[in-house]
């Protein structure tokens, strides 16, 4: 899911709400960026249910975030 997809699908009536996985393992503050409109950091597919928790915890927040 992306978050274009999921508000043309919540504008259209078609879902009352869409769920994000692997975005919110590259981009821990997803909400935040999505909000300001930063862009999104793809998971990169060698991180991703590794075994590790390399790619799990080690990806960096957007700066200049506005609390």
């Amino acid at each position: 899911m992306d978050p274009a997809t999921a508000e043309r699908l919540v504008a259209a009536g078609l879902a009352d709400a869409v769920a994000f996985g692997r975005l919110f393992i590259s981009n821990p503050d997803l909400p935040e960026r999505i909000a300001a409109g930063l862009p999104l950091a793809p998971p990169p597919a060698a991180d991703v249910y590794g075994g590790g928790a390399r790619g799990y915890v080690d990806y960096p927040a957007a700066t200049g975030l506005v609390a």
